[in-house]
């Protein structure tokens, strides 16, 4: 496997936003999370192997995920203080580093300090990615632009828990070399962007503004919320449809691909539309398709409407990361970094408000996550101007 060229002498100007220039910033918009969720399907090989107890594996999961929210908040900006292509090239080559210790990992332990490790440098791929697809693409075409990356993203997460358990039934280390490859290609295809000196590093005072603060609240009310819907999904398909655990993963999965298909529409819509109607409307669907879900009690029909909310759910992230990329762009690294740490937060902390809802009550759960996606649509238009479209500010 080889990727293409990157020329960055000029941003992008055509029609095209899949090039050479872009398509390695896709794919490491889809290692990310396959990094991440790769783990979650090899949780009995991973016990056989290290003589471990559940408990004790899941640290190859949250181990992973803290060090990521902990050092979103401040990966944008030192991207850009340091330069994007060079934090980006060493973020590409400890993530390999990392995978390849998880493949030669004698004890748990180290496998776990492999995975800490992974999620450390995980916090550096999308911001600096993100940043870098923003002055490679056309501003009237950003918007499908991220929603491509965005659809890499989808896909990735989809994809990791069914790949993981594919290797394992040779070798659960196989999914890790497999990354630590695609990992080292990537260091050889960073963004652009160099180092900054002093005088002009990136300027953090534009992230403490209102508008910042408003994507903020979007993001982790959004995580909290209508996003989080899967965990909620997952539950009521085991526990009230009574579905087994495979089916259960391939509705999951189906999700995912309906989230990784329609990118590319929902960008184009953006970019059509303007940040704040598409904001409007992903969310007004979002609401208005998730509600309903706990009363639905056929298992096909409910896995059918599964697909249309996760599509919509896709829709928000691509609105969320839009604005984030052109909210600061003195600072874009620094902006989605800091978007994202606060998404991550939304995604920790909402399973621990509506799994004691749907506890009690279902529909009230899947109710509930859909309203809060009202709190995240006033924040989006708290932080965008009346009559702002989807172009970066120059």
């Amino acid at each position: 496997m080889t990727l293409p060229e990157n020329d960055e002498s000029q941003p992008v100007t055509h029609g095209k936003v899949l090039t050479a220039a872009t398509l390695p910033l896709y794919l490491g918009g889809f290692l990310g999370p396959f990094g991440t969720l790769v783990v979650i399907s090899i949780y009995p090989e991973l016990r056989d192997s290290f003589g471990a107890s559940t408990q004790a594996v899941n640290w190859a999961f949250s181990g992973y995920m803290l060090p990521l929210a902990l050092l979103l908040t401040v990966s944008g900006t030192i991207g850009e203080r340091f330069g994007r292509r060079r934090v980006t090239q060493w973020t590409f080559v400890i993530y390999a580093a990392a995978s390849f210790l998880c493949v030669l990992a004698p004890s748990l332990g180290l496998f776990l300090a492999a995975r800490v490790l992974q999620g450390a440098a995980n916090a550096f791929i999308t911001p600096l990615l993100i940043a870098g697809l923003t002055e490679v693409t056309a501003p009237e075409r950003l918007g499908r632009a991220i929603g491509v990356y965005s659809s890499f993203q989808a896909a990735g997460g989809a994809l990791a828990p069914f790949a993981g358990g594919l290797a394992a039934t040779v070798d659960w280390r196989l999914a890790f070399v497999v990354v630590g490859v695609v990992s080292l290609l990537l260091a050889t295809r960073p963004p652009a962007g160099e180092p900054r000196s002093a005088t002009s590093a990136p300027p953090i005072r534009p992230l403490l503004t209102k508008r910042m603060s408003m994507l903020w609240v979007a993001s982790f009310t959004a995580a909290a919320g209508p996003i989080g819907l899967g965990v909620v999904v997952g539950l009521y398909l085991r526990d009230e449809l009574a579905i087994g655990s495979t089916a259960t993963g391939v509705a999951l999965l189906l999700g995912g691909v309906a989230a990784a298909t329609m990118g590319p529409t929902f960008g184009r819509l953006l970019d059509a539309w303007g940040t704040r109607r598409a904001s409007v409307m992903s969310l007004v669907g979002v609401i208005l398709a998730g509600a309903p879900l706990g009363l639905i009690t056929r298992s096909i029909v409910f896995g059918c409407a599964w697909m249309v909310v996760a599509g919509l759910i896709g829709f928000v992230v691509i609105n969320l990361q839009h604005l984030a990329a052109v909210a600061v762009p003195k600072n874009r690294g620094g902006a989605l970094s800091s978007v994202l740490a606060f998404r991550f937060m939304g995604h920790a902390l909402g399973p621990l408000v509506w799994i004691p809802v749907f506890d009690a009550d279902p529909r009230w759960a899947f109710a509930g996550a859909s309203a809060v996606g009202f709190v995240t649509l006033f924040a989006l238009l708290a932080a965008t101007d009346r009559n702002q479209v989807s172009r970066p500010p120059g």
